[in-house]
């Protein structure tokens, strides 16, 4: 296992500006993309520059309920890649039993931040999946925070 950190949201402009989580190595050496919704990168995004929302998010929710259950995160873990799908668990310790649930990245990740818990990658996936790492793309950045300035905590609640 490979730990990684969230070097930032990127959006894809060869896909419909579909956003990209932007995994780096504790060495700076390697990165990871991994495509997600965008309502995931915004709570990703969200929970990365800590900025408070009035109203709890799904993965706010989760947090919320397996603390009042005296459970607690202790990381999570993007474990496999098949058919260009990423697959991840987070792990949780309640008590002396430690649990594995099944997550999609994207989920696993926002919790990852908000709990401020190590987010591991396997080493097949870091030689299978990531690349070299290069230089963020100023206006790939610029284009999604413009995207963000449109939107209002309203957006995200039904």
């Amino acid at each position: 296992m490979i730990e990684m950190k969230v070097l930032g949201i990127a959006l894809d402009a060869n896909n419909n500006n579909i956003p990209i989580v932007v995994l780096v190595d504790e060495k700076r050496k390697r990165v990871l993309p991994i495509w997600v919704g965008f309502f995931e990168a915004q709570s990703i995004l969200l929970a990365l520059e800590h900025i408070p929302v009035p109203r709890p998010l799904s993965h706010d929710l989760m947090c919320d309920i397996i603390n009042k259950l005296e459970g607690k995160v202790t990381y999570i873990y993007i474990s496999t890649l098949k058919e260009n799908t990423y697959y991840a668990k987070i792990n949780l310790k309640k008590g002396n039993q430690n649990l594995e649930i099944d997550s999609r990245p994207s989920d696993a990740i926002a919790v990852a931040l908000r709990e401020n818990v190590a987010i591991f990658v396997s080493e097949p996936i870091i030689n299978m999946a990531s690349k070299p790492k290069q230089p963020i793309d100023e206006e790939e950045v610029k284009r999604f925070k413009e995207k963000l300035k449109d939107l209002s905590p309203r957006d995200f609640y039904e």
